[in-house]
């Protein structure tokens, strides 16, 4: 699979605008932060931008997001509408789940795609697709110094990411067309993220081993 890979304009602005509309919406909840337009803008952008960013470093390429004009236009937009639809309705909760699950799945699909198109292994490009799925959500609790998301109990982002990616592999390895498995990923992520959010589904939290077992000699 190692033919040359180039993410469709319209798959690329449609993931960027998922993501900055979201992340905008996310933060424009906080009141108590003070956020000014440029401040909820900027958090809009980099959860519209943090997947594709990490995906293109890690993959040592230029980060498409910087090489048209569109990208910038569409996420600042998305970001100032998601901005507004917070706003003017009021408990955004579910639509905010649906739409950070779909910027996970839009993006871990995308990543995926293009690592395997490069060559890289199945491992790997599972590996890549994830990362870029929660790269953006990463970076806006780092803005909005909250906890990240995805290191704590409940969120199941990296189970949803890994869950998309994996069923990715698996069909291309059938030779499944692009398009068709792409959207099978989105599904499945977005399926196991609200999933996990509806009927609380978790991993089970670390905890301190106190004391090895003992063993009675026989």
């Amino acid at each position: 699979m190692n033919e040359t890979f180039e993410i469709p304009l319209w798959a690329g602005l449609l993931a960027v605008g998922v993501g900055a509309m979201q992340g905008a919406m996310f933060a424009a909840q906080f009141r108590d932060r003070r956020l000014d337009l440029l401040g909820v803008a900027i958090i809009g952008l980099a959860s519209g931008f943090g997947g594709g960013i990490i995906r293109d470093v890690v993959l040592s390429e230029v980060p498409i997001v910087l090489t048209t004009n569109w990208y910038l236009i569409v996420a600042t937009g998305a970001a100032l509408f998601g901005m507004l639809l917070e706003r003017l309705i009021a408990r955004m909760g579910p639509v905010i789940t649906v739409l950070d699950a779909l910027t996970i799945g839009l993006f871990g699909a995308i990543g995926t795609t293009k690592a395997l198109a490069m060559g890289l292994p199945e491992v790997p490009a599972i590996f890549v697709g994830a990362i870029s799925g929660v790269g953006g959500s990463v970076l806006r609790d780092m803005l909005l110094s909250m906890p990240i998301a995805l290191m704590h109990v409940g969120s199941l982002y990296a189970v949803a990411a890994v869950s998309g990616a994996t069923s990715l592999v698996i069909m291309r390895s059938f030779d499944v067309p692009v398009l068709l498995a792409a959207s099978i990923c989105v599904a499945i992520t977005v399926g196991v993220r609200v999933l996990a959010v509806l009927f609380n589904w978790t991993l089970p939290e670390q905890r301190t081993i106190n004391r090895l077992p003992k063993f009675r000699r026989p």
